[in-house]
This record gives C-alpha cells, structure tokens and sequence, in this order.
C-alpha cells in the first residue's frame, strides 16, 4: 500500500454535502431524544461535527478530546475485564449526562442531555442514529480519491528542484 493509500485509510476527508448528511441524522437524534447537543468525534479527539446548545462549561473541541481519551482508557479496562472493548458509556452528573458510543471503528457519537430526557430515550435514538452514520461513513471511506489528489512519484525531486532553483 503507497503512502497516500495509507494516509487516506487513517483519515477521512468530509466535503461539505457529507458533512450535512451526518448534521441531519444528529439533528433528527436531537428532535427524537430531546437531548442538548450531539457530537461526532474522530478516535482522536478531532470534532467531525456537532449539532445542538453550546456545552455550558469549556469549550466543545476540549470536551471532544477527553472524550476520545475517556474511550481510549475505557478499552484498557474492557481488556482487562476480556472484553474487546465497551462500546457505550455514559457519565451522568447531577444536571448534565453524557452518552458516548462508538460509531464503526473510528468515530464517536457524544451525546449530551439534562432533565429535558431520559437515558432510555438516549440510548434508544443513539443507537438507531449510530447505524445511520456508520452507513454514511462507509460510503465516505468506499469513495474513490479525487483525480490528482494524491501527490506523484516525482513530488519529492520535483519540489527539491524548485527549492534549489530558489536558492
């Protein structure tokens, strides 16, 4: 497999129309649940996109990188405990909860609701939600890369040349 093959199978590019079909499912999970936001998270911590009210306390990048440590710490104990991994988890607070599941193999669903909801309702919709994105990153990841995306083979002499011409 070629660098830019292996560079594209550990990331995903998003163009806008992909980015508004994953805004629509988080959107319908948030009228279904009645939940306060949604967040979509790469494994490493990077925000996909989110949906819903503001977090009330820091910032939403913040929360979406401990959430990715929280679910990298989290499939240590499933090991231990000879599980593969845990695939949901929830943190609930006095006023505020939080539902992670993860989506696929490489992204998150954050779910972030109060005493507007339940958990049951949370996880119900989550869950349903969590399917349909999976679908719609399979069909971001199966997508052919652009004609001319990737760099040549000459990419490396061809930009040394045009440094030392510089110079």
């Amino acid at each position: 497999m070629g660098r830019d093959q292996q560079l594209r199978e550990n990331r995903l590019v998003f163009y806008a129309q992909d980015v508004a079909r994953l805004d629509g499912e988080l959107d319908a999970l948030l009228e279904l649940s009645n939940a306060k936001a949604a967040l979509l998270i790469d494994k490493e911590g990077h925000m996909v996109t989110r949906r819903g009210e503001a977090a009330a306390q820091g910032s939403m990048d913040s929360i979406a990188a401990l959430v990715a440590g929280s679910f990298a710490a989290t499939r240590e104990l499933a090991r231990q405990l000879g599980e593969a991994q845990f695939t949901t988890m929830v943190h609930q607070g006095a006023r505020d909860s939080i539902q992670l599941q993860l989506v696929g193999d490489r992204t998150l669903l954050g779910v972030l609701f109060d005493e507007r909801t339940n958990l049951g309702l949370v996880r119900f919709y989550s869950g349903e939600t969590a399917r349909h994105l999976d679908s719609i990153l399979a069909d971001i990841h199966a997508r052919p890369a652009p004609a001319g995306a990737g760099l040549s083979e000459q990419f490396g002499a061809d930009a040394a040349a045009a440094l030392d011409s510089l110079f």
